[in-house]
């Protein structure tokens, strides 16, 4: 059985492996046992990262990297993957941010990436295939196709509402897993930054802000960890992957969940409410098709 919380990616080429690795063992520790990487996480060290963080346990996680040249050879990119993690084979991968329907139908043709990661999937490279995506369309696309086991999109406090309505229904109705992203709208939700460790430099009235672990206290809108981690939660993903670099995050995010308890209507409509006031002025949110909205 899958974790209700998920590993991201946590790899930062200015901290040293063995406490990249640290980190993700005791996110293991607390129980967690889904792990994402890439091959572009920080030119593969994220992958590398993982798969030395999982030595002698790696029968205890389900390992999920990505095929990120989406019109390249499917084959080369996953054994290249799988010598940077060390591993015969990952539980899945999936094509990365495919977000455009041109492109899917592409990957669809006869030879094509779909085609060929099945391939990998017989040869015993990987167990399970699947997409992550931006796009709404290409994910309703992909699952009425049937070509995933796995689909991976943003849910969480402030996405475009069809992931919700539309996509979390409709995979789970397929039976096709669903890993997601964005509970904290990639930190816009908890401080004052424009994306992953991207603090404002100036705000309104000439104060400054900055977030992360040891910034200074936001002066815009926010939400809790609480509060995003329970919203998400209550729409019940198989799995919400969070980056929690640090132990004061992980801690704050693990004690959320275990203080879970489903939210009510009314509290999850006051959430998406300032969630909406918590993300704005700071920037686009690329995970929507209308990355302004």
């Amino acid at each position: 059985m899958a974790s209700a919380l998920g590993i991201g990616d946590v790899a930062d080429r200015n901290v040293p492996i063995e406490q990249c690795a640290a980190t993700i063992r005791r996110a293991v520790d607390a129980g967690l046992n889904v792990i994402d990487t890439a091959p572009n996480y920080e030119d593969g060290y994220s992958e590398q990262i993982v798969g030395h963080a999982l030595r002698g346990i790696r029968d205890r996680l389900f390992v999920v990297s990505k095929i990120d040249e989406l019109t390249s050879l499917v084959e080369p990119q996953i054994e290249g993957s799988l010598a940077r993690l060390a591993m015969r084979h990952t539980d899945a991968f999936v094509f990365h941010n495919l977000s455009n329907l041109d492109v899917f139908h592409a990957l669809m043709q006869p030879g094509g990436g779909f085609a060929q990661l099945d391939d990998c999937v017989g040869r015993g490279l990987t167990r399970f295939r699947g997409l992550s995506s931006h796009n709404p369309d290409v994910l309703r696309a992909a699952l009425d196709a049937d070509v995933c086991d796995v689909v991976m999109f943003p849910v969480g406090p402030f996405v475009d509402p069809r992931y919700v309505a539309e996509i979390l229904p409709l995979a789970r109705a397929r039976g096709v897993a669903t890993i997601c992203f964005k509970t904290f709208g990639a930190g816009k939700l908890l401080g004052d930054v424009s994306g992953y460790n991207q603090p404002l430099q100036l705000r309104p009235r000439g104060k400054l802000s900055s977030g992360g672990a040891g910034g200074v206290q936001a002066v815009l809108p926010r939400l809790s960890v609480e509060e995003c981690v329970h919203y998400t939660l209550t729409l019940d993903p198989d799995v919400a992957l969070l980056g929690l670099s640090f132990p004061n995050e992980q801690d704050e995010a693990f004690a959320a969940a275990r203080a879970f308890v489903p939210l009510s209507a009314e509290r999850m409509a006051d959430v998406a409410q300032r969630a909406v006031d918590a993300r704005r002025e700071k920037g686009p949110c690329w995970w929507n098709p209308d990355p302004e909205a």
